[in-house]
C-alpha cells in the first residue's frame, strides 16, 4: 500500500461530530479509527517510520490520547515511554509547566527523572490543533536538559496554525484538515 492510500485509510476512519463540545465546532473523532487494529497499526508504523533516523531515546505522550499512540510508537522504535499528565496524577517527584489556553491556564507534569541531558524525546499525540499542549510539552522536556527530536500527530487541524507554535521542530502529521 502506498503512502497516500495509507493516509486515506486513516482519514476514512475519522468521524466528524458537529457541535461538539460546543456549537460551531466540528470534532474530529478518532474512536472509529481506534476500533480498527490495522488502521492503528498504520498510524504507529507511519509515525515511527518517520522518526526512525532521529536518534530518539524516549517517546513522550500527553494525557490521554497521546498514550494510545505514544506507547506503541515507543515500542516500535525500541525506546521507553514517558507520560505527560495533568496535575496530581503522577506518584513521584515531578517537574511542571503552566501554559495559557484560550480562556485561562492549564498545567502539565512529568516525573522529574523521566528525561534529562542526553535524551532526544519524540512527542506523540493524536491531534495538533492550536499547538498549546505540544508547545508546553516541548518546553517541559527542554527544562530538564533533554532535546526534542520532533513531534508526531495522527491529525492536524492546520487552519488553527498550531504548527507555527512548534517552529523549529520536525513535525509529522498523518491527516490534515
Amino acid at each position: 500500500m502506498i503512502m497516500d492510500e495509507k493516509k486515506h485509510v486513516i482519514a476514512s476512519l475519522i468521524r466528524d461530530v458537529p457541535d461538539f463540545p460546543k456549537p460551531g465546532i466540528v470534532f474530529k473523532d478518532i474512536t472509529p479509527l481506534l476500533k480498527d487494529p490495522k488502521a492503528v497499526g498504520l498510524c504507529v508504523d507511519l509515525l515511527a517510520g518517520r522518526f526512525e533516523s532521529a536518534q530518539v531515546t524516549v517517546v513522550a505522550g500527553m494525557e490521554s490520547r497521546g498514550f494510545i499512540f505514544g506507547v506503541p510508537v515507543a515500542q516500535k522504535l525500541g525506546v521507553g515511554f514517558v507520560p505527560v499528565r495533568k496535575p496530581g496524577k503522577l506518584p513521584a517527584e515531578t517537574v511542571a509547566i503552566e501554559y495559557c489556553l484560550e480562556y485561562g491556564t492549564d498545567r502539565l507534569e512529568m516525573h522529574k527523572d523521566a528525561v534529562g541531558p542526553g535524551d532526544r524525546v519524540l512527542i506523540i499525540d493524536d491531534l495538533l490543533a492550536t499547538g498549546g499542549t505540544a508547545e508546553a510539552t516541548a518546553r517541559l522536556i527542554r527544562s530538564t536538559g533533554a532535546a526534542v527530536a520532533g513531534a508526531g500527530f495522527v491529525v492536524e487541524l492546520s487552519f488553527l496554525a498550531g504548527r507555527a507554535r512548534l517552529a523549529g521542530l520536525d513535525i509529522c502529521s498523518l491527516v490534515e484538515y
